[in-house]
């Protein structure tokens, strides 16, 4: 018997064994569904909510006047060891989350209860190479179908009545250095996803599969060849193993036809000297044509990094009044420290401003390139700069308000010591030439703050600090609240104008995701992934 077979069995026995008499997956999800995501209140269909990236959600029923009423429903807990860093799938009144070792769940909405659950049988640890966790972010959904990224960089989909697996195919070779831990995006009959493993000397791409077979479509180098557009960016060989990774969920403008998808940095993570040149399109937000994978534009943020500042951040996409002008944007909080707002018709840079400490660069010309500030290289002995090797901020979701006009990010203010050698490459073995010490006797340990900007003129307009920097996403809703959280383990609301921090709730763990929510049977539910746990909120029943 296969281990498919094996699988899909004990996700139906599973199913069966709980008694359940709910319909799972009574309907089908396309693409049109998730681009009118939020006329259905009751669906989270993809890792944003919609294809914009916002995370604003039009509910309404929790507001700033009762958010402090709101108490936990139900717990869920995995069992398994590691964090939660998925944003979940909800519909037909079933939540489709993922979590640590890509183990997957399908509960009850109302009350956290287990319908059924996917292990994958995953390689030796010892020969997996994985970054930054053993950790999934989430399914896209197509039809009746989950689909999944996972650790040995394979392509999953489920069913989503049972949790079988329907088909399952490699991206990459996991022995190479690569894995997967991008929750993929639905765009017509395609899911789009990305890769991980710059830290291991890959070469990055954005991949496009047919969502109902796995059949791959195209693929999108990050690291562009020799002869290629970009290439001349590279010196030698360096491209071979350039890095790149695409690890953070893009976003995508129906109207535009375009998918707008972040990279990372460049390998090695720290010697510059090893690949001389901007090295495109590391760091850089790109611009696809969906049904080629063709580039349209690019625009790079930090060109040739050495401080692992990857810009793989969620762009966010809006129409917002500019200089008179209604303009199509895309906002991007960047891991280097600064706040941009381009032109999402052709990358065209509009405004650049730092929304944390930012040392290496004095500001952002008006060519969109930095200026850079001397001596700011890592070296052997140790180079100071802000911001830290995990940056200003990093994969956690941002969110956007179009009422209030304010883009919200989890801020990091933290520094580091940043340091360099020479190291021979070893397929499938960590190639960094470097590293980072977080903190010096003046900085301390660093903090957070949840920032709201004004993506107009990059500037602030509120902040609400944490104590400890924090890696928690945020989420909008059309009420006026915005909703964040700490490495303390608060989950937290605050008023979206001003700021005011509304209603806390100790979860026991740090956040690592962001707060979704939905409508169900009347009542609008908040839901957060903590630790190894996910909670669900509500406003007492009348």
């Amino acid at each position: 018997m296969t281990t498919k077979i094996v699988r899909a069995l004990a996700a139906t026995l599973l199913a069966g064994l709980t008694g359940w008499s709910i319909t799972v997956g009574a309907q089908q999800i396309s693409s049109q569904d998730v681009a009118d995501a939020f006329k259905d209140p009751s669906r989270w269909l993809t890792y944003a909510g919609d294809y914009s990236g916002r995370r604003h959600s039009p509910l309404t029923q929790i507001t700033p006047a009762n958010v402090n009423q709101l108490t936990a429903q139900w717990t869920f807990q995995t069992g398994v060891l590691g964090k939660f860093e998925a944003s979940p799938i909800v519909f037909d009144g079933i939540i489709y989350i993922t979590g640590a070792d890509n183990n997957a769940w399908a509960l009850d909405a109302r009350t956290g209860r287990v319908i059924w659950r996917h292990t994958r049988i995953l390689p030796d640890t010892a020969d997996l190479n994985v970054c930054c966790g053993m950790v999934n972010r989430g399914f896209a959904v197509y039809r009746d179908l989950l689909v999944m990224t996972t650790l040995d960089a394979h392509l999953v989909a489920l069913d989503m009545k049972t949790g079988g697996v329907v088909y399952d195919v490699v991206i990459d070779d996991y022995k190479r250095g690569y894995a997967a831990t991008v929750a993929p995006l639905l765009v017509k009959d395609k899911v789009i996803i990305g890769i991980a493993g710059a830290e291991f000397g890959i070469r990055g791409f954005i991949d496009a599969y047919d969502a109902a077979t796995g059949k791959r479509a195209w693929r999108f180098w990050t690291v562009p060849a020799p002869g290629e557009p970009g290439g001349n960016t590279w010196a030698g060989t360096s491209w071979e193993r350039g890095g790149g990774s695409t690890w953070v969920t893009g976003t995508y403008d129906p109207e535009l036809n375009l998918v707008y998808w972040g990279t990372g940095n460049p390998g090695p993570d720290y010697n510059g000297k090893e690949r001389p040149g901007d090295n495109l399109y590391t760091n850089s937000l790109v611009a696809l044509d969906p049904d080629t994978g063709t580039l349209r534009w690019h625009y790079q943020f930090t060109p040739h990094d050495t401080h692992d500042w990857d810009a793989v951040q969620v762009p966010i996409l809006a129409d917002i009044q500019m200089g008179g002008e209604k303009r199509k944007v895309v906002m991007v909080a960047n891991r280097n420290g600064f706040f941009y707002t381009l032109d999402r018709t052709n990358g065209k840079f509009l405004v650049g401003k730092p929304f944390v400490r930012t040392t290496w660069a004095e500001q952002i010309g008006s060519d969109g390139r930095p200026i850079l500030l001397g001596n700011k290289e890592p070296t052997e002995t140790g180079t100071f700069v802000c911001p830290d090797i995990t940056g200003g901020t990093n994969f956690m979701s941002p969110s956007f308000n179009p009422a209030t006009g304010l883009f919200y990010v989890t801020a990091r203010e933290q520094c580091a010591t940043y340091f360099n050698w020479e190291q021979e490459f070893t397929v499938g073995e960590r190639f960094t030439a470097g590293g980072g010490q977080r903190g010096t006797d003046r900085e301390g340990r660093g903090y957070s703050a949840l920032r709201a900007i004004d993506p107009v003129t990059g500037l602030q307009q509120w902040e609400f600090r944490y104590q400890t920097p924090s890696m928690s996403g945020t989420l909008s809703t059309a009420s006026g609240l915005v909703f964040g959280g700490d490495m303390d383990g608060n989950l937290m609301a605050f008023d979206a104008r001003a700021g005011k921090n509304l209603w806390h709730y100790q979860t026991g763990a740090a956040l690592y995701a962001g707060a979704t929510t939905y409508m169900l049977d009347g009542r609008q539910y908040l839901l957060i992934p903590s630790g190894t746990t996910l909670t669900a909120f509500a406003l007492p029943q009348r």
